[in-house]
């Protein structure tokens, strides 16, 4: 999965009902970026990310257009 700064990735919920969460890319660390630094949409909260196969990246350039 490769996204850059200013992406967003969003985790789809796991059970009915389960809203979707999604956090901007701020950062990638290690070995082909596995590492990320991300900032939470519902709480602006910044923690380490490591996406798992749930997870989808929209990327900052298609968004905009």
């Amino acid at each position: 999965m490769q996204a850059a700064a200013g992406d967003r990735i969003v985790i789809k919920g796991h059970h009915i009902g389960d809203r979707d969460r999604s956090c901007e890319m701020i950062e990638a660390h290690g070995p082909e970026g596995v590492l990320r630094i991300v900032r939470w949409g519902d709480s602006e909260h910044e923690t380490l990310f490591f996406p798992g196969s749930d997870a989808a990246i929209e990327s900052r350039e298609h968004a905009t257009s």
